[in-house]
């Protein structure tokens, strides 16, 4: 059962919806609870142990490091400064184990389901000049669990920080881990962002059900009409690549990008919409992307829940560490003060890069796809006083519109070619579909009908050219701060229910549905 099917969306989420409104406040969260073990059961069947381990896990290290941190308080009362600083290095000692090794325990199962095939696979690629052989291993994988363990170990972290209580609850920290609207592709919430939201009851208010319907049926066009119409066209040229010319290997590569967007940001409108229906906000993870001037700021619009939990728990601690500061004191020393803090930032940077490659999937090229887009930003923090001064020294002011829009296309070039390589069957394949994008390039595949025959006729193009610009416009008022849906709900009610009748009648009319089509599973969820 995925976000998008009509068993989903006809059945599971009207009657959800229906027992929530009806049954008393107190109830409601274990509606929700309930709701969310059984759509969590429907995707991953029996590997719902896993879930129920995860969660019965971080209640237990929680109370544990609440536990230790009242001790603290305990111990230091009546005791002088020097006397404090003992008794607090060993609770602290105590914590950080308890720390270690919740995290550990959740990394490496994820590490284990995950990475075991990557690691056996390569480890007998070397072994094989020995005539040695590993037997290769792999497990079922739930969907959803590289999100769910991520919220896992913020939550220990946040506890271990003091920035929130450990939760006595169990059944309100295991609605926070199964909300079902989220578990399968995110956005990866905080503790604090929803638990005490998803278990206060609330009723069902006239607006968010229609805002968060709204929100539905906007994620439903994004991903029925343009993701899944532009999946079969990307999938033959990628499983095929051999027998298409660089400009065919190109476009596939662009309609690769937008299919990703339309699909993953898709499953957040729609996940985002449903939360929004129970009055729960859950965190955006789209901030208009394709605006972006630098590869920095991408990956500051895309995802953000994903980069802001790296940014919190990876680069943060690791630049802010012992040794990165003697480092820092050593680089401003011999460097200076821009280059100097450049050195622990840098691996901080790689942590973060790397960290994200392989969250992203047990593969070469996932790796690759951390370390190219390590190496961009990387490249854009090195150079970017160079840069400041040619454009100082043009008079050019790098945020006017000609030179912004540059900015953005040479951006979003970058962007495709990542994706080009996270796409491809594998790192080799991935060079050599780049390769013939500039050896092999011609426009002859486009002008002589290879896209029609490849999975999109001239209907399918002229829907998805009309579909994006649609997005692109509502993506124009969103950067300037305009709510579509505040302009919607000032319109008299005939007007606005038009509208929406409208939205769904295109949806259903335009979608792409039949055997000449291939949806595309939702493809964060294996991530």
């Amino acid at each position: 059962m995925t976000y998008f099917g009509p068993e989903f969306l006809v059945v599971f989420l009207p009657i959800v919806v229906l027992i929530y409104a009806v049954m008393p406040s107190k109830v409601r969260p274990y509606v929700l609870l309930a709701a969310s073990y059984i759509f969590f059961y429907f995707t991953s069947e029996k590997l719902i142990v896993y879930l129920l381990i995860s969660t019965v896990s971080i209640h237990h290290f929680g109370l544990w490091l609440d536990k230790l941190q009242t001790e603290r308080k305990l111990a230091l009362q009546g005791l002088t400064r020097e006397e404090k600083k003992p008794v607090k290095k060993a609770n602290d000692k105590k914590q950080n184990l308890v720390l270690a090794i919740a995290v550990v325990l959740h990394i490496g199962l994820l590490a284990v389901l995950k990475y075991t095939p990557f690691f056996t696979h390569n480890l007998n690629t070397i072994l094989e000049n020995f005539n040695v052989h590993v037997k290769e291993i792999s497990f079922m994988v739930p969907l959803g669990i590289s999100f769910y363990t991520l919220q896992a170990v913020s939550y220990m972290r946040d506890v271990r920080q003091g920035v929130i209580k450990a939760d006595n609850s169990l059944p309100r920290l295991a609605l926070y881990m199964s909300f079902f609207p989220q578990i399968m592709e995110g956005p990866i919430a905080r503790y604090s962002d929803t638990a005490e939201a998803l278990f206060s009851g609330n009723r069902i208010k006239y607006k968010n059900l229609v805002y968060g319907f709204e929100r539905i049926i906007y994620g439903l066009f994004k991903k029925i009409i343009v993701a899944d119409r532009l999946n079969g066209f990307v999938m033959n040229v990628f499983d095929d690549y051999e027998k298409f010319d660089g400009g065919i290997i190109l476009l596939s590569a662009v309609f690769y990008t937008i299919e990703l967007y339309m699909d993953f940001s898709a499953a957040m409108d729609v996940g985002i919409g449903i939360a929004q229906i129970f009055g729960v906000k859950l965190p955006e993870n789209f901030r208009q992307p394709f605006f972006s001037k630098n590869i920095s700021e991408f990956w500051s619009r895309w995802h953000i829940t994903l980069g802001t939990w790296f940014r919190d728990y990876i680069y943060y601690p690791v630049s802010l560490s012992a040794f990165s500061k003697k480092l820092t004191a050593f680089g401003r020393k011999h460097l200076g003060n821009y280059f100097g803090p450049m050195l622990a930032s840098t691996i901080a940077l790689f942590c973060v890069w790397i960290s994200n490659g392989l969250w992203h999937g047990s593969a070469w090229m996932y790796i690759f796809f951390g370390m190219y887009h390590f190496t961009l930003i990387l490249l854009g923090n090195l150079f970017e006083p160079l840069s400041s001064k040619i454009y100082d020294k043009l008079h050019i002011d790098p945020n006017k519109a000609p030179v912004s829009l540059i900015r953005i296309a040479l951006t979003s070039f970058l962007v495709v070619i990542g994706e080009l390589f996270f796409r491809a069957h594998g790192l080799k394949e991935g060079f050599e579909m780049f390769g013939k994008i500039f050896t092999h390039f011609s426009l002859n595949g486009i002008k002589n009908g290879v896209i029609a025959k490849t999975g999109l006729d001239h209907l399918d193009i002229i829907v998805v050219i009309v579909s994006i610009a649609i997005v692109f416009v509502f993506s124009i008022l969103k950067e300037k701060n305009l709510d579509i849906r505040e302009k919607l709900a000032e319109m008299p009610i005939a007007v606005r229910w038009l509208i929406l009748v409208g939205a769904i009648a295109v949806v259903i009319i335009f979608g792409a549905y039949g055997g000449e089509y291939a949806p595309v599973a939702p493809m964060y969820a294996d991530f």
